[in-house]
């Protein structure tokens, strides 16, 4: 069985209801139990993700990646916590994460969004406009090291607006 896979097998779409425990079982071969305790999770812990912000890469009918947005609050401001970007073992290296991240920026600017923060790789994600946050501006419920709370403002100058600590949204947007 061939097990190669090219990025003309992927389908990037929004994520549905029928995609939930595909996308929990990817999570779980991914970050392991130990997600449970990561500050970002605990900020979207309780709170649904904007399902117009959620997409999944698609390969012959299984799931390969998935990028979330949720509603948060940065002091009294609201904004968008990205997380989890995920990808399959199996599907690393064919651009998945790329392609996920740069139609869950895209639409969350096009629908009108300002700002949005995570805690990751700064490596990784200063290729999509993400840049640290100085320390103290912005802080997160439980530990987050302070050189991976990364920001990507979607307005020149809208990151010294948001200050303060990260809080979970449940209003409506």
């Amino acid at each position: 069985m061939n097990t190669q896979h090219t990025f003309t097998d992927i389908l990037i779409r929004h994520e549905t209801a029928d995609d939930l425990a595909d996308v929990e079982t990817l999570g779980a071969k991914t970050f392991g139990p130990g997600r449970f305790s990561r500050a970002s999770f605990r900020l979207r812990e309780g709170v649904a993700p904007d399902t117009g912000l959620c997409f999944v890469a698609e390969c012959r009918g299984g799931i390969a990646g998935s990028v979330r947005m949720t509603h948060i609050l940065i002091g009294d401001k609201r904004a968008l916590v990205l997380g989890p970007l995920m990808i399959s073992p199996s599907f690393s290296n064919l651009g998945i994460g790329r392609e996920l991240m740069n139609r869950a920026l895209w639409d969350a600017f096009s629908h009108g969004h300002r700002f949005v923060v995570l805690v990751g790789d700064y490596a990784y994600y200063r290729g999509f406009g993400f840049e640290r946050i100085p320390h103290g501006q912005i802080t997160f419920p439980g530990p987050a090291d302070p050189q991976r709370i990364l920001g990507c403002e979607f307005f020149e100058g809208i990151t010294d607006e948001y200050r303060g600590e990260t809080k979970r949204y449940f209003g409506k947007i």
